[in-house]
């Protein structure tokens, strides 16, 4: 046998895996899951339906094109079907828009801390990471990352709101970022919690798509929707791009299940805006209460709060699991709570409150 290894990509030195929320303890102590950003609500009505229809034909591929989710997309958001691509959740997309913007030599900008993923699908890529790190209150610093943009760079991601932190970026400060912004890097508005967004201020990326030939927005349907477990997501562009993106799909990547639900949940609108305001209402409770306790907690518009706690993020996480939750560390930074049943918000925040006595 050879004692040699087959040869791998360099750039695959280095890069970490990405990791998942961690899952609550199987028959323990730990009941409820606040690690991953994920509704606590069951499928809308009609979607376990459709689903249900649909698994008799699972021995056969589902439509490549997407054809009847691409048409409701269409019409939901009043663009042109060539504007539309499909993928496995938004993360899927961003990884496709990489494949068809950057390579080796390549600079992509992101804020830092952001989204997790960024770091691995750009470094998968070959293209150079440029991390430009976000405000003393956890806000994207706009002004820097525009600064950072050099001849090299081919994209930018703007997460709004932020991944972990929950702030945003308003139209404003958006408006003049895109300005300063060459039109031939690729600005990509990552919108996965944009149906958590309560602040007017904060614009909805699809407008903004409409006047800028540079911009793609990404949307799901893991978070609100709560179809996390069927990998589904979409990027609204305009042609070059979404037909880039339609090039670099892996083949027959979403499901005939997934689309049959994202289907059935675009339907069922009414529904979903109830258990967003729900889940709205409970952000609002937690991070007053989290306020009323002594914590600074950066203004969210999406379904979790971000604690900064340094050294004793890993405590803290602890903590929390000992006493039935699991949250979402961030090793010497801080950790992320999803917003989740109203249990696991009392036991989140009782256990907020002893640890910041004992502190």
């Amino acid at each position: 046998m050879s004692e040699t290894s087959p040869k791998l990509r360099a750039e695959l030195e280095g890069i970490p895996t990405y990791k998942p929320g961690k899952p609550a303890a199987a028959g323990g102590p730990t009941a409820y899951k606040l690690s991953s950003n994920e509704n606590p609500y069951p499928p809308l009505p009609g979607v376990l339906d459709s689903v249900s229809s649909a698994v008799s034909s699972f021995n056969r591929y589902p439509d490549m094109a997407c054809t009847g989710l691409m048409s409701e997309l269409s019409d939901r958001f009043g663009v042109p079907l060539a504007h539309l691509s499909t993928g496995t959740g938004s993360v899927g997309v961003a990884q496709q828009l990489l494949q068809a913007t950057s390579g080796p030599g390549d600079e992509v900008i992101y804020a830092w801390r952001s989204f997790e993923a960024y770091p691995i699908i750009t470094r998968i890529s070959g293209a150079t990471p440029v991390e430009v790190p976000l405000t003393p209150g956890d806000v994207h610093d706009l002004d820097a990352m525009a600064d950072a943009i050099t001849d090299r760079t081919r994209l930018i991601f703007v997460c709004n709101p932020n991944n972990p932190t929950g702030t945003v970026v308003r139209r404003a400060e958006l408006e003049r970022f895109l300005d300063r912004v060459p039109g031939d890097v690729l600005v990509v508005l990552d919108e996965a919690y944009r149906e958590f967004i309560r602040d007017t201020e904060v614009p909805d990326g699809v407008e903004i798509y409409r006047e800028r030939p540079n911009v793609c927005v990404l949307r799901t349907f893991s978070k609100a929707y709560g179809l996390a477990g069927l990998r589904v997501g979409f990027a609204i562009a305009h042609d070059p791009v979404a037909a880039a993106l339609r090039k670099t799909a892996v083949p027959f990547g979403v499901s005939q299940l997934a689309q049959e639900a994202a289907i059935a949940s675009l339907r069922a609108e009414d529904e979903l805006l109830g258990r967003v305001g729900a889940l709205v209402c409970e952000r609002t409770r937690v991070v007053e209460e989290l306020g009323a306790q002594g914590w600074t907690v950066p203004e969210t518009q999406a379904n979790f709060v971000w604690l900064r706690l340094g050294e004793r993020t890993a405590d803290f996480a602890a903590a929390c699991e000992e006493h039935g939750v699991v949250v979402r560390p961030f090793p010497g930074e801080g950790v992320r709570v999803t917003i989740g049943e109203s249990e696991a918000n009392d036991i989140f925040l009782k256990v907020a409150e002893a640890f910041r006595k004992a502190a």
